[in-house]
């Protein structure tokens, strides 16, 4: 495929947006995504794409390896104390933030400091162990524990760990997402909402030298089939979440090649049971028709119908190929006679009527149509609410809603993929479930470096989940990426993020 077609693109679109001039042609790679990012701000967001975004954008104190080996980034090195209650980095000298505001350890306390204790931080849960931050020097942070956390580093690998620029956080407050200021490799130009995001290089990048795109454009598009069409006709560089449907497509094209890796979270189907008004219905208030649910379901048939065989069926937060996945509970067969028992058990003999909400996006929408016929068959009618995602999701946190199909992209520490879910006041329990006893088990299991320990109080809390069931889990993904053959040097990641450190286009 000619590229240049994309350069007089990039030239007519994304360069004109960054206000790039000159005789040369500078290279914009062009991202297609499956849905719109929420609000560009770390401390508030909660999107998957957001996140891509910000793998260009914000800098974190530690990144993590395709293995899963957490390495440093605007962190050089760390220590934990010999009782695990105090940890010590060491930062990375001559960094900038892009409005010019230096990266010492006073931005890292004003970071801890906002997620923390900002109203609308979605962090909170995931920074809950840190009780105190001392400035130790300008380039020494220490972090003082209430009790020891397996998982802070973890955290600070992700959004809890993006650092922004504190004079802009301080200047914009709330309204920071609409003009975010980090420290990442590209900085912000322009939003247009449902349409795109453009970032452009930042000359002051610590590490510049691993960058070689003059421009990054993100461009929601929902429709899997006009993603990949935009793919083929030039208009990308590069898409994530090619349609499983599509890889034999995509493989015997010569233009294009692929690049996967297993995801580390999860698809399922949230239940409101506490969360607001929106809880108060049988659904909401009986786990007897919640496991009914589950029951009617065949993830295997999902799995090969919608996805042609390429994902995992799942019933936990983890996959089964985790060693986090308990095995005293693995995917269950569908039982709609038993579906059927609990549903007359709970008052609902002559069936029940449910509606979830869904992506408006032609996977989500084809794998809740197979969940509707799977349980009619159960005597459970389910009506589906198409939505764009941010809506969704803003929806979801309310309490505007019955159920809703929604996934997680999974994190590296198996506490990132429940914690914040089913712990009460968890940052994104939008169920609202609350178990004491859960509660428990899952701070438990923060509190250890021993993985057995750790292991059995997951297993313990699974134990109370697979009977009240505020997530009905239905299958984990394979993150499937497309792309031009011109993009070169790209390298896919168990997290889904797409990082642009030595990736190039090819002229």
């Amino acid at each position: 495929m000619a590229h240049t077609k994309k350069v007089a693109l990039a030239l007519a679109f994304g360069l004109a947006a960054a206000g790039v001039t000159g005789a040369a042609l500078a290279q914009d790679m062009r991202i297609g995504l499956q849905e719109d990012p929420d609000v560009l701000d770390p401390d508030q967001s909660r999107t998957f794409v957001g996140r891509i975004v910000y793998a260009s954008l914000c800098d974190k104190l530690v990144d993590i390896t395709p293995d899963l080996e957490i390495v440093p980034q605007l962190a050089t090195g760390w220590e934990w104390s010999d009782d695990g209650l105090s940890l010590t980095m060491t930062l990375r000298e001559g960094v900038v933030f892009h409005d010019g505001t230096p990266f010492n350890a006073e931005a890292v306390a004003a970071n801890i400091d906002r997620s923390q204790n900002l109203p609308e931080s979605r962090r909170k849960s995931e920074l809950s162990s840190i009780t105190g931050v001392e400035v130790v020097d300008e380039y020494t942070i220490r972090f003082s524990l209430d009790a020891p956390d397996a998982t802070l580093l973890a955290q600070l690998a992700d959004r809890a760990g993006m650092m922004i620029s504190p004079t802009a956080a301080e200047a914009a407050g709330t309204d920071f997402g609409l003009n975010p200021v980090c420290s990442g490799p590209f900085s912000f130009v322009e939003r247009i909402q449902q349409d795109r995001i453009v970032l452009q290089a930042f000359p002051d990048y610590w590490n510049a030298d691993a960058i070689n795109i003059d421009s990054v454009t993100f461009l929601p598009i929902p429709d899997t089939t006009v993603r990949l069409a935009n793919l083929r006709a030039g208009d990308l560089d590069m898409l994530e979440r090619l349609a499983a449907t599509d890889v034999a497509s995509v493989m015997a094209d010569e233009d294009l090649t692929i690049e996967q890796a297993v995801s580390l979270g999860y698809q399922g189907i949230t239940i409101n049971v506490a969360n607001g008004a929106g809880a108060d219905n049988p659904l909401g208030q009986d786990a007897r028709i919640r496991q009914a649910l589950s029951l009617s379901i065949d993830r295997n048939v999902i799995n090969q119908v919608v996805f042609e065989g390429a994902f995992a069926p799942g019933n936990q937060p983890f996959p089964p190929t985790s060693p986090w996945y308990n095995d005293a509970y693995p995917v269950p067969e569908r039982d709609v006679e038993a579906a059927r028992a609990l549903l007359a058990e709970a008052g609902f003999a002559d069936g029940i009527t449910i509606t979830v909400q869904v992506a408006n996006n032609p996977v989500q929408t084809q794998l809740m149509q197979v969940v509707q016929a799977m349980a009619s068959e159960a005597g459970i009618t389910i009506e589906l609410e198409a939505k764009e995602f941010a809506t969704l999701l803003a929806d979801q946190s309310a309490g505007d809603y019955q159920a809703s199909q929604v996934g997680w992209s999974g994190r590296v520490d198996p506490d990132g993929n429940i914690h914040q879910f089913m712990t009460t006041g968890g940052g994104i329990n939008d169920s609202g479930y609350s178990n004491e006893e859960v509660d428990r088990l899952l701070n438990e299991a923060r509190t250890s470096t021993d993985l057995e320990v750790r292991r059995a109080s997951y297993n313990a809390a699974r134990d109370i989940l697979i009977e009240d069931l505020p997530i009905i889990y239905l299958y984990h993904v394979t993150w499937i990426w497309a792309l031009d053959d011109s993009v070169q040097g790209f390298v896919p990641y168990p997290d889904g993020m797409i990082r642009l450190e030595g990736v190039s286009i090819a002229e």
